[in-house]
């Protein structure tokens, strides 16, 4: 890339006012309208860093190694749509210093409304965002409540209330309450312990070897609620149903899923469970094609800018097949297609999929 149009890029990331809000709602409606939406789901992604002057740098604990990490940590939006997964939104988790310093604030140029909060709260926001766009899929949320989520109930809820669909991974622990009129505050992990409390289904999975396998599912027999704070947009107090997936040896902790998709099979329930592996493939792609790391401003508005170029060049990579082979710019962008993500972002601005 010349030098000059390298400068100009590195602009467009880091001081350019551009807002990415528009571009990214603009990128989901073209994918929405170029592939039949599946599922709506989140994957966590953590952004090792040197040094602390980078926004939302802080130390974390990262729970698939156990180490603790001095990095950012982000909470993307994906689309899935069959056999594909496309981030569409993201969110920079502001916790420590981040929420209060008004130093580090003013320096990384952090909007006054982006505060610390939980990390349901940025799930439940990106659940309202989509159903406050009428011309976003409709489609069912598969998310997984078990690690760094400190109100599962919550997010339920929250979805509930909007009058979404969902099937959520939880922890054993997880409250819930059956039946009435006077109900019985129970955990996952007991209810499905209880004598004649589960119906198993034997689905068939095929094996590493090609070997068709049997794998038995539980579901428990009635209806659960979560509390009042569960109703629907119209009041009324939701039910859902639990399933259990036991380990096939034993060697390991069963698995358990709330879901407010009551007229769906136990193997349609499971597929949209899954999606959630498909995301944390996506997000291992971003980071090992597409850049998704090596964002090295120290601002706000340019770790969005970076994030939103990503989600484009990707997006671009899945849609067309291809990304122009440009060689790899001296700035901190996608290594995939600085050039094609540009365009994507400029197309997006002027209001992308409209």
């Amino acid at each position: 890339m010349p030098t000059g149009a390298a400068h100009g890029l590195h602009q467009f990331i880091n001081s350019s006012p551009w807002t990415w809000e528009p571009v990214r709602c603009g990128l989901a409606r073209t994918i929405a309208a170029s592939r039949p939406a599946y599922a709506w789901t989140t994957a966590d992604l953590l952004i090792p860093k040197q040094g602390e002057h980078s926004v939302g740098v802080h130390r974390r604990l990262d729970q698939a190694t156990g180490r603790t990490l001095n990095c950012q940590r982000a909470l993307g939006l994906f689309l899935v749509t069959g056999g594909q997964c496309f981030p569409v939104d993201w969110n920079l988790v502001l916790d420590g210093a981040w929420d209060w310093d008004d130093l580090r604030r003013r320096r990384a140029r952090i909007p006054e409304t982006e505060t610390g909060r939980p990390v349901g709260a940025y799930v439940l926001g990106f659940a309202r965002g989509v159903a406050a766009h009428s011309r976003l899929p409709d489609a069912p949320w598969a998310l997984n409540l078990t690690q760094r989520c400190d109100d599962a109930s919550g997010v339920m809820a929250g979805i509930a209330r909007r009058g979404l669909d969902f099937v959520c991974e939880v922890d054993p622990g997880q409250i819930v309450l059956i039946g009435r009129p006077s109900p019985r505050v129970i955990t996952v992990g007991e209810l499905m312990e209880e004598p004649h409390a589960r119906q198993p289904h034997v689905l068939m999975r095929q094996s590493e070897q090609g070997s068709a396998k049997a794998v038995r599912v539980n579901v428990y027999g009635g209806p659960v609620r979560l509390s009042q704070r569960g109703a629907g947009k119209d009041g009324v107090s939701r039910t859902y149903h639990v399933l259990e997936l036991p380990s096939a040896d034993g060697s390991q902790p069963a698995r358990y899923w709330i879901t407010s998709l009551l007229r769906r099979g136990v193997e349609e329930v499971l597929a949209l469970a899954r999606t959630q592996a498909v995301a944390r493939t996506t997000v291992a792609t971003l980071r090992e094609e597409f850049g998704v790391l090596d964002f090295e401003g120290r601002s706000f508005p340019g770790w969005h800018h970076h994030m939103t170029m990503v989600s484009a060049a990707y997006a671009y990579q899945q849609l067309h097949g291809t990304l122009d082979a440009v060689p790899a710019p001296a700035v901190p962008l996608p290594r995939a297609s600085a050039e094609t993500a540009s365009r994507w972002a400029e197309a997006g601005a002027k209001g992308l999929g409209a």
